[in-house]
């Protein structure tokens, strides 16, 4: 339970709620799709981890709380160890997970995925490149069959492969409302299957899947077009796009202010820019803030919220971001791993009074007196 006695907005542009649709979301820092591995069984289903994981961040006072990429399918996980939703007994475990996010105060957020031809391969502890066959993996599917470096070959996807995929997306993010979460994000980025297609450097395709723009983004817009009708009206939908592949010959931020504008005509409310992925040759620029300036790109194309994500690290930082319009929200994935109760700090630093849980009250920070 999180008492909401006393919470007070002020001037803190990181502390005012934000509507998507007819949603409110009480406040600007949200929780960044981060992987797992940890659905035990290899089955996609959540454990007792994925509730601690979840809810811990929660607890510590984010707007909005979001899975990690959850997988429309079993081929489309990136891992054995992936969540999945392709099947009712994943939905029905994660529902009691999304009720505890909501008991918290947060809204519950899933991210839907296919890795393409990055899925079928080992979490970083338990080795490298791709799961063979005999070990439990699978033949990954891709646009065209083109390994990533490193990866094992995939087969590319036919025309009932497709089809298929845009019916996966659908059906997943139908049992995702089922389950009880508010917002559908959809991963078109960091080198999974959307975003290959996306990519000159992972779809070599020369039918109407390839080649032009207007070719390489159908999938996206079909899965889009077919995931607002799965969920209705009312449900915000997200798309997570990589700004750019930082590589010659690759996605490029005017291809996402075009192609974001397409997804919103399709029926997409809100843009998550991250960047890369496709290739390990990328040049990226990494420092604080890297990314803003892409999500800042996409929102002044678009006219449509975005997040920024990236090396956002202090309230400071974070509530300049906010604050000066070059985004509508952050998200944080590794400082909320260091403090899942970073945005209860960051509201006593920049003097709002956030909702802390009654159990843990005692531990608010005070203010210092006014001095006269």
């Amino acid at each position: 339970m999180r008492s909401t006695v006393g919470f007070r907005v002020t001037d803190a542009a990181l502390f005012h709620p934000v509507r998507i649709r007819d949603l409110t979301v009480p406040n600007r820092i949200w929780v960044s799709p981060m992987c797992q591995y940890s659905a035990d069984g290899r089955d996609g289903l959540p454990t007792d981890w994925h509730l601690v994981h979840l809810g811990s961040l929660a607890r510590g006072g984010a707007g909005l709380v979001m899975t990690e990429a959850t997988a429309v399918s079993p081929e489309g996980r990136i891992t054995s160890w992936d969540l999945g939703i392709w099947d009712d007994a994943q939905r029905d475990a994660l529902a009691p997970i999304v009720d505890f996010v909501h008991a918290q105060g947060a809204l519950a957020a899933v991210q839907l995925a296919h890795a393409g031809r990055k899925a079928s391969t080992y979490p970083e502890w338990l080795g490298h490149g791709s799961e063979p066959v005999e070990e439990g993996g699978w033949v990954p599917v891709a646009p065209s069959a083109l390994a990533f470096p490193g990866y094992a070959e995939p087969q590319a996807l036919d025309e009932a492969g497709i089809a298929g995929v845009v019916a996966d997306f659908a059906a997943a993010a139908r049992r995702s409302v089922e389950a009880g979460f508010d917002v559908i994000e959809l991963h078109a980025a960091h080198g999974y299957l959307l975003h290959q297609f996306l990519s000159p450097l992972a779809n070599r395709r020369t039918d109407a899947w390839g080649g032009s723009l207007e070719n390489r983004a159908r999938l996206l817009l079909d899965v889009v077009r077919a995931v607002r009708d799965a969920v209705g009206e009312a449900v915000p939908l997200l798309v997570r796009f990589s700004g750019t592949d930082w590589a010659d010959g690759g996605w490029t931020i005017e291809e996402t202010q075009t192609v974001a504008g397409w997804a919103a005509a399709a029926g997409a409310d809100w843009f998550d820019v991250s960047s890369g992925g496709t290739t390990p040759d990328a040049r990226i620029p990494v420092g604080p803030g890297y990314q803003v300036h892409l999500a800042t790109a996409v929102r002044d194309a678009t006219g449509l919220p975005v997040n920024a994500v990236g090396l956002i690290e202090t309230a400071e930082q974070a509530e300049e971001i906010v604050a000066s319009g070059r985004a509508d929200a952050v998200m944080l994935a590794r400082p909320l791993l260091r403090d899942p109760h970073l945005p209860l700090a960051w509201a006593h630093e920049l003097g709002a009074d956030a909702p802390w849980p009654v159990q843990y009250r005692r531990a608010r920070p005070r203010r210092a007196a006014s001095r006269v």
